[in-house]
């Protein structure tokens, strides 16, 4: 760990940006990190760039200082930190990040070897949240950055049902928690909540799922027309994988969504017989052992049949 206040007292101008397709975890941490910032730095310019957000995390501060159209006047930033991934995944922000004359990478992903010239990658975190909480002073946290920290930390680790929920992490939540907020509210309108739409797609994707490997993997597919007819975007889609992971006697599930250009979004869940982050990086993804994503071309059985192939492998299934 690097003294963080300290890499960027030189800096006149910070950026900050996480992975395409934001979840809350990217949005929590790139926030609390922002209003962090921001508050300890006044005179520094600080900018923060993320793809458009779910308006479920409404209840975070300064969210209306997101450059969800990553334009900017700077050419080349003094610092510039990626949270909660690599520069592979920042999108349109890449080249901001490739420009900066210091390189800052936090994150919590196994297949992250670390992008900066100061980075924290530690894989048995529960959350990029959480391994913002470790850098940021503890006497400058606020309520404003806890809510923050917090939203992110529960939609990474559950609500701290999955196994990547530490002593620590339940420790940081404690500390984060004392600030005052309603934690309460902030799982249930931004973790559990759903709106009609989200549970009209969810019942459509449940509904035409395939059972596979004789029962021990599931899989289930959104079109693009799907999306469309629906008026649905990507974050629509939240929490359809873990409810088919939840199948009883499923191992590993497999929910995949197509982009526009194609290409398949897979997001895969497993219990502890499934390696699913060895199974991504196989395709150019990564993730966590059981919780992983990749961007996958070809049709929807050519895909469920590369990846079944490699599940079964990992389950050691008697050949048929």
């Amino acid at each position: 760990m690097f003294d963080l206040l300290n890499v960027l007292k030189e800096a006149n101008t910070v950026g900050i940006s996480g992975h395409i397709r934001p979840d809350g975890d990217c949005v929590g941490s790139c926030m609390a990190m922002y209003l962090y910032l921001t508050k300890m730095f006044p005179e520094k310019r600080m900018d923060i760039f993320l793809e458009p957000i779910p308006a479920a995390y409404d209840c975070i501060k300064e969210l209306d200082k997101i450059r969800t159209d990553f334009v900017t006047e700077i050419e080349s930033y003094d610092a510039f930190l990626v949270i909660d991934c690599d520069n592979t995944r920042i999108g349109n922000a890449a080249s901001y990040y490739d420009k900066a004359k210091i390189k800052i990478n936090i994150d919590h992903h196994i297949s992250n070897q670390g992008c900066g010239d100061y980075n924290y990658i530690v894989p048995t975190a529960s959350s990029a949240s959480e391994l913002v909480f470790d850098l940021i002073k503890e006497e400058a946290l606020d309520e404003d950055i806890a809510l923050s920290l917090y939203l992110g930390i529960i939609h990474d680790c559950g609500v701290f049902q999955y196994s990547n929920t530490s002593s620590k992490t339940l420790q940081t939540a404690a500390k984060l928690i004392g600030f005052g907020f309603d934690f309460s509210k902030i799982i249930e309108e931004t973790f559990y909540q759903k709106t009609y739409l989200q549970n009209q797609l969810l019942g459509k994707a449940v509904s035409e799922s395939q059972l596979i490997l004789g029962g021990h993997s599931i899989y289930s597919a959104v079109s693009k027309e799907v999306l469309e007819e629906f008026g649905a975007k990507p974050s629509d889609l939240d929490g359809i994988v873990n409810q088919l992971r939840n199948t009883k006697g499923v191992d590993c599930a497999i929910f995949m969504y197509q982009l526009e250009d194609g290409q398949y979004k897979v997001s895969m869940r497993s219990n502890e017989k499934v390696n699913v982050s060895l199974i991504a990086q196989k395709f150019g993804g990564g993730g966590h052992i059981k919780a992983a994503g990749v961007t996958m071309e070809g049709t929807v059985l050519d895909i469920v049949e590369k990846l079944s192939r490699l599940i079964e492998e990992q389950l050691k299934l008697p050949q048929a």
